[in-house]
C-alpha cells in the first residue's frame, strides 16, 4: 500500500552508532539481556497498525505478526511509530532494524531497501457515496475529484487517472469524511482499509466497489545488505504459516482464509 518516499537523505550524524539488528552488526539488548528486533511502523493504517484510544499496545496485524516473528526469532519486539516518510530515513539510520507498515514490494523500493517473501496480498479498491450511480469502475473516475492517504501508493495510481484532481490526506478517516462532506466522489486505498474501516467505524452512506485496481504484495524491509536478518525473518514467517501461527492472525483480522 504505502509508497515509501525515496528520500535521498544521508543519515544523520547523531543517529549513526546506533546498533541495529543482523548484518554485521550485534543487535540491541533489552533490560533483561535478551536480543531485541526495532521496528518501525507508521501506526495509522487500521488494521495494520493502529493504536486504540486508552490503549498503551500497538494493534494490528503487522503488530501481531511482527511480534510473532520475533518470538519465533527469539527476539524481544520494540514498536516505534514513525511519520510514514521518515521510515527509510530511520532504517538508513539504523533507528530501527526492520519496517513493517503496509509496505508494497516494488523494484523502485528495491534500490533503498531489501524485503522478505511476501507477507500479504492487497489490491486497490474505491468507495462512493451509497447513493452514486455514475461510477461504478476506475475508468468512470476520469475527470472526479479523488481521495488518498498522502504517500501511498493509492495516491500514485489515482494521480494517472485522466483528468482527475487527487486530494492527499493524512489518514484513511480523513478520507472519508472528505467523501461523506461531499468534497471528492471517491476514496482509493487499499482493500483492506476500506473494509475494516467501514465495519469498524459503523460508517453509512457509503459503499465499497469490487473491483481491484492492482495487486501488490507487502514485504518487511531490511536495510539494504542486510541478508542475514531478511533470512531471519523468511524462516520465522515460513515456520508460523507451517505451524498455523499465520492463519490465526489472519482470521483475526480478516476472518479465515479463502
Amino acid at each position: 500500500m504505502k509508497n515509501l518516499l525515496l528520500v535521498g537523505v544521508l543519515c544523520l550524524a547523531a543517529a549513526i552508532g546506533l546498533s541495529g539488528c543482523g548484518g554485521n552488526q550485534e543487535a540491541a539488548t533489552s533490560s533483561s539481556g535478551g536480543k531485541v528486533l526495532k521496528v518501525g511502523a507508521s501506526v495509522d493504517f487500521a488494521p495494520f497498525e493502529f493504536q486504540d484510544e486508552g490503549q498503551s499496545e500497538y494493534q494490528g496485524f503487522d503488530m501481531d505478526l511482527i511480534r510473532a516473528i520475533g518470538k519465533e526469532m527469539g527476539y524481544e519486539v520494540e514498536i516505534s511509530n514513525i511519520g510514514f516518510d521518515g521510515l527509510i530515513p530511520a532504517l538508513q539510520a539504523k533507528n530501527v532494524d526492520v519496517l513493517i507498515s503496509g509496505v508494497t514490494i516494488n523494484d523502485e523500493r528495491k534500490q533503498n531497501v531489501d524485503f522478505s517473501d511476501p507477507y500479504y496480498e492487497s489490491g486497490l479498491t474505491m468507495v462512493v457515496r451509497e447513493d452514486e450511480q455514475n461510477i461504478k469502475t476506475f475508468s468512470d473516475l476520469k475527470g472526479k475529484k479523488i481521495a488518498v492517504q498522502i504517500g501511498t501508493t493509492s495516491a500514485k495510481e489515482a494521480k494517472k487517472i485522466e483528468g482527475a484532481e487527487v486530494k492527499e490526506l493524512n489518514t484513511p478517516a480523513d478520507c472519508f469524511m472528505e467523501l461523506k462532506n461531499g468534497g471528492v466522489d471517491a476514496v482509493v486505498n487499499d482493500r483492506p482499509v476500506n473494509d475494516y474501516y467501514i465495519h469498524k467505524s459503523g460508517q453509512t452512506g457509503v459503499k465499497t466497489l469490487p473491483e481491484r485496481l492492482t495487486s501488490e504484495d507487502y514485504g518487511i524491509a531490511v536495510a539494504k545488505g542486510n541478508k542475514e536478518l531478511a533470512e531471519k525473518i523468511n524462516a520465522a514467517l515460513k515456520k508460523l504459516k507451517e505451524n498455523g501461527e499465520y492463519d490465526k492472525i489472519f482470521a483475526k483480522w480478516f476472518g479465515a482464509q479463502k
